[in-house]
């Protein structure tokens, strides 16, 4: 049987669009973990990303209540260093409070040109998986902060250094609290060449 030809004009499209244009970081999570057969199906669907030579360099690490506790401890101590001890204690409490915790990787390569394709199918991996969570109603926020670059989130995280990068934290669950945001009009943006 031949699918129907497919209309700018459906519902169905519409209705995609709303969900690409609703999803929203978010900051405040309930305390609810996300189911982890969800959680699964949502990295099923994130690595049926665009990726140049299906090199598939993306690799993802879910960190259990251990890991987290670690990288609590991390976080305390890298907010500390900066900014006093106070700020440290601070930043720990509220990291305490999201529910699930995913590290998304991207392979190293020696050339280039497929380090940028690898990386930017990485980011397309990342925002499906965030997308498929959204249309759950689960949300997320991707963090590339200090955390995310030192070496011993790696040594916590279990990342080869040598043969990957991390691309981004990705914290999950359900939200709290949805925030509004806009984005600038299409013709603020669009250069249409003749």
């Amino acid at each position: 049987m031949k699918k129907p030809t497919p209309s700018y004009e459906s519902q169905e499209l519409r209705d995609f669009g709303e969900v690409l244009r609703g999803r929203r970081t978010i900051e405040l999570f309930l305390r609810k973990l996300v189911p982890a057969a969800l959680v699964k199906e949502a990295l099923e669907a994130a690595v049926w990303a665009p990726n140049h030579h299906l090199t598939e360099p993306w690799r993802f690490y879910l960190l259990g209540k251990e890991s987290v506790a670690s990288c609590l401890e991390l976080i305390c101590d890298i907010v500390t260093t900066k900014k006093d001890a106070k700020m440290g204690e601070f930043k720990a409490q509220s990291w305490s409070e999201k529910p699930g915790w995913l590290v998304v990787t991207c392979r190293k390569s020696d050339d280039e040109s497929t380090q940028r394709e690898d990386y930017a199918a990485c980011c397309a991996a990342t925002q499906n998986f965030m997308l498929y969570l959204w249309k759950a109603g689960v949300g997320s926020k991707w963090t590339t902060g200090d955390i995310t670059r030192d070496t011993r989130f790696y040594d916590i995280v279990g990342i080869n250094a040598d043969e990957e990068f991390v691309v981004g934290l990705i914290w999950y669950g359900y939200p709290k609290l949805t925030p509004t945001q806009s984005r600038k009009p299409i013709d603020a943006v669009l250069i249409q060449l003749p």
